[in-house]
């Protein structure tokens, strides 16, 4: 999906209030679009160069890099737009300061309109930390409902895997495992950027805010638990299935085994009796063929009696 170019502002006071107009606590700056817009809008704005070609990064990780008095914060969402894969997670550029916080995004993000209808409806977060922390809980908002998904679809192979066909099974577990180990590529690295946020010693990260950081890189790691829970069932589900695939070629093999030494007597003694040589018995004899049909029947019912004595039938 090709991104559409543009920008908004708002004004933010210390009530959480969004001013049309005038000097509020902080000023949140969003920019979306291709990199070339991306470049040429944050041309325009009052900011550092190391702060403007970290927002223009053409490939970012999630991190947290303190400048001066201020932080760049990379984050990452999962990819809802439709038709796209969740796990293809959509990157988030932030600069953070005290008075103003200056936020990229080159693809759109749901979490990002639930921030602007808060500030919207006036109810914006007061200082430009807690404006972080509700986007950083926005992003895990949206992410909760794709781990649990993987979890139901596991649940559903579990429950199936008595009468599924191996193939679709195997696909189908590799991808969910695919798709975890994508997730937990973005949101593992989240969690410690978040955690530095925390740490340092910023003095426009308030209580409220730290707690609602911290609230944050709590989600974040039992997200990031499950999606390790979420791989190891993969596993065992593999495994599971290797055993089954396992035991049924010795299944096989086993009948095979049976079969071949079943018969073993009965084709040494009939290629036996059928060498072009002299002396064959009963070659003269004009009951020599039943003779022998009646001996291969004897030996026939004698192994019957040993195979079942052994139990290999």
């Amino acid at each position: 999906m090709k991104p559409e170019n543009h920008s908004f502002s708002y004004a933010i006071s210390d009530t959480g209030r969004a001013l049309v107009e005038g000097n509020g606590a902080y000023r949140w700056t969003h920019v979306q679009g291709d990199l070339g817009f991306v470049a040429e809008t944050l041309g325009e704005l009052p900011l550092d160069p190391v702060v403007r070609a970290a927002l223009s990064a053409a490939e970012t990780r999630p991190r947290c890099t303190p400048h001066g008095d201020g932080a760049v914060v990379i984050l990452r969402g999962v990819n809802l737009i439709e038709g796209a894969d969740p796990e293809d997670m959509i990157s988030l550029r932030i600069w953070i300061e005290a008075n103003q916080i200056v936020s990229v995004g080159i693809r759109p993000l749901g979490a990002l309109d639930d921030i602007r209808a808060m500030v919207m409806h006036d109810r914006a977060p007061a200082t430009s930390g807690a404006m972080l922390a509700a986007i950083a809980l926005r992003l895990i908002d949206r992410a909760d409902p794709v781990v649990a998904d993987l979890n139901e679809a596991l649940d559903g192979i579990e429950d199936g895997l008595q009468d599924c066909d191996i193939a679709e099974t195997r696909a189908a577990i590799s991808d969910t495992r695919q798709v975890a180990i994508a997730l937990r590529r973005y949101l593992f690295p989240q969690r410690d950027a978040l955690t530095t946020l925390e740490v340092e010693a910023f003095v426009w990260i308030t209580d409220i805010a730290k707690a609602h950081l911290r609230e944050a890189v709590d989600r974040l790691s039992r997200l990031c638990e499950e999606l390790d829970m979420i791989r190891e069932r993969c596993q065992v589900v593999q495994d599971h299935m290797l055993d089954v695939r396992a035991e049924a070629m010795n299944q096989q093999m086993l009948v095979l085994t049976v079969v071949a030494a079943f018969f073993l007597p009965i084709s040494f003694l009939t290629g036996l009796l059928g060498v072009n040589v002299g002396g064959v018995p009963l070659a003269q004899s004009d009951y020599g063929f039943w003779i022998v049909c009646a001996l291969m029947l004897a030996v026939v019912g004698l192994e019957f009696v040993i195979f079942r004595k052994f139990k290999l039938f």
